[in-house]
C-alpha cells in the first residue's frame, strides 16, 4: 500500500520536501498530490478547516495531519531517517505546536510559487490528479 502525501503545491518548503522524498524513495512507497489539485480538494472537503494548513498523509486507510503525518512519512523512509519516528514519544501537543510554528512561517521564510510544481514525465506516475 502506498503512502499518499498531500502538500501545499505553492509552498517552496513543501515542494523542496517532496523533491527530497522522491530522491530517497527507493522502495517506491510514496505518492503525492498538491492540496490545490482535484484529488487534494476532494480529500480536504472531508476535513475540518483547522486541518487545511497541514500536510495530510493517508496510509492504511487512515488520515494523519501535522506532526503525526510527518512521522508516518519518516517511518517509511530508508536509512537513518526512519529513526526520527522515535519522536512519536514526544507529546502530540508539543509536536503539533512546533509543526504549527513552521507551517505558519513557511511562506515568509521559504517563499511561495505562483503555481503548483509540474512533475517531469518520468515522475508523473508518483503524482495523483
Amino acid at each position: 500500500m502506498k503512502v499518499v502525501i498531500l502538500f501545499d503545491g505553492v509552498c517552496n518548503l513543501c515542494n523542496g520536501v517532496v523533491q527530497f522524498l522522491i530522491k530517497r524513495d527507493s522502495g517506491d512507497h510514496f505518492r503525492f498530490a498538491a492540496l490545490q489539485s482535484d484529488f487534494g480538494e476532494r480529500v480536504t472537503s472531508q476535513l475540518d478547516q483547522h486541518d487545511l494548513d497541514s500536510i495530510i498523509v493517508m496510509t492504511n486507510g487512515k488520515m494523519y495531519t501535522k506532526s503525526s503525518g510527518a512521522l508516518q512519512i519518516v517511518k517509511k523512509m530508508d536509512g537513518a531517517w526512519k529513526y526520527l519516528y522515535g519522536l512519536r514519544i514526544m507529546p502530540k501537543l508539543i509536536r503539533d505546536r512546533l509543526y504549527d510554528i513552521i507551517a505558519h512561517n513557511r511562506h515568509k521564510v521559504f517563499g511561495r510559487r505562483d503555481s503548483c510544481m509540474m512533475p517531469t514525465p518520468e515522475l508523473k506516475r508518483k503524482f495523483l490528479e
